[in-house]
């Protein structure tokens, strides 16, 4: 058996095929693996977000019903202030000054919350944005 070596563009060519064939497999994969735990990231970002919406959305809540508290103890102050001629009255309205700070607070933090709430996952818009250009110019 003779070693002769394979003509040009017959054997070797075919090898150098199937070598770049696994390559652009690889790279699939790799992508597709990328893209899977870009969608995971979103997804835990999202999460999060939630969370915080659902907690500003809880003050908000409490801040709605002090306001109902303020609206109940305010007519019954005036309901109680007209009848009995101060002693009741000044009682409720102490009443109803209490639960107006216990709404303006529980709405300033509410709205302090929900400001920090961010409408869209910046991590996972940043790698997307790198991984765009790293599949444009993968050698940099």
């Amino acid at each position: 058996m003779s070693s002769i070596p394979p003509a040009s563009g017959s054997l070797g060519a075919q090898e150098q095929d199937a070598s770049v064939g696994q390559l652009l497999a690889q790279v699939t994969s790799d992508l597709q693996t990328l893209f899977r735990q870009e969608v995971e990231l979103a997804k835990a970002e999202v999460r999060e977000e939630a969370a915080k919406a659902g907690k500003a959305a809880g003050m908000y809540g409490g801040a709605g019903f002090a306001g109902y508290m303020v609206l109940l103890f305010l007519s019954l102050a005036a309901v109680l202030g007209l009848s009995n001629v101060m002693d009741g009255g000044w009682a409720a309205l102490i009443v109803t000054a209490v639960w107006a700070v216990v709404a303006a607070v529980l709405y300033q933090r509410g709205r302090t919350q929900m400001r920090t709430v961010s409408p869209k996952p910046e991590r996972t818009v940043e790698t997307m944005k790198e991984n765009k250009e790293w599949a444009r110019h993968p050698t940099k």
